[in-house]
């Protein structure tokens, strides 16, 4: 069917070997291109109504266990061109955002240094406006590089996009696939004990020894998910192998047992909760997607 593929196409892949929460069901096709070329001379190829999934390190995203009846583009592992020059840092999507922050770190930028805690690719992080301690990624965004679904390569600019709140909204049709980013001059050593720093706080006060996806709903304005949830008394929360952490109320924990059907269940459960004991509707970050089994 396909021509002249460079990467790797898998057809029935489990997607629970690449979901942080460890659940989902089979992609049809599952490719890992080998090149941002080899990757639109691949969606050139496909069928016009396939439904396409980009997948990076599988953080922030809940596939039902059904499965996802389309293809899925892995990022992780590939696509990781990274490239710095003067104060412009350039990198594909499947760069991890941990790597990202370090290698400018080492080159004396600072800026980035937040995107060190933030389990996820670089691409993730675009496409959700990713940010911590009061930094949000599109601040620094300069140019970025999409691709369409006829394997069309286009350089927009940042104003070519709405963004907002943990939200991006892409040209129809169109997904990232690199972008530059403009840092500042800054000391090197301290940017590099700042991330330390933040690791360090990460892993005190999340928890990432468990499988898991990161914050699981958005925070709500002048308040957070995770104290709204704590305070309502529902840590520990189960339902199957899924549980609300007892390390941090705005994380869900998969025991080694839960299936997407529970974490999902879950997270609709926590959100009653939070509704009848604040009137607060809490809102997912986490992207839900896939067939129920």
């Amino acid at each position: 069917m396909f021509d002249n593929l460079k990467g790797e196409l898998k057809l029935n892949e489990p997607l629970s070997k690449h979901t942080s929460w460890r659940v989902g069901g089979i992609a049809q096709r599952f490719y890992r291109p080998d090149s941002i070329e080899d990757l639109a001379n691949f969606l050139s190829q496909l069928p016009v109504d396939e439904p396409v999934l980009w997948l990076g390190l599988g953080s922030n995203l809940l596939v039902r266990d059904g499965g996802f009846a389309g293809t899925v583009i892995a990022t992780s592992g590939t696509l990781k061109d990274l490239d710095i020059e003067g104060k412009v840092l350039t990198a594909e999507v499947g760069v991890y955002c941990g790597k990202l922050a370090k290698t400018a770190a080492k080159s004396s930028l600072t800026g980035a240094a937040f995107l060190a805690g933030i389990p996820g690719t670089f691409g993730g992080a675009l496409a959700m406006n990713a940010g911590a301690h009061k930094s949000e990624i599109w601040t620094l965004v300069t140019q970025i590089t999409t691709v369409d679904r006829s394997g069309v390569i286009r350089i927009r600019e940042p104003n070519d996009f709405k963004v907002s709140y943990r939200h991006v909204e892409v040209p129809a049709g169109e997904w990232f696939v690199a972008a530059k980013l403009e840092l500042e001059s800054g000391d090197r050593e301290s940017e590099l004990a700042e991330i330390k720093t933040l690791l360090k706080r990460r892993n005190v006060s999340q928890p990432t020894n468990q499988p898991c996806a990161g914050s699981v709903f958005r925070n709500p304005d002048g308040d957070f998910s995770g104290r709204l949830i704590e305070s309502g008394g529902f840590k520990g929360l189960t339902i199957g192998g899924a549980s609300v952490s007892e390390k941090h109320a705005n994380f869900i924990v998969n025991d080694g047992t839960a299936t997407a059907a529970d974490i999902e269940a879950l997270i609709q459960l926590v959100q009653q909760k939070v509704e009848q004991t604040h009137g607060i509707k809490l809102t997912p970050e986490v992207h839900i997607i896939g067939e129920v089994a």
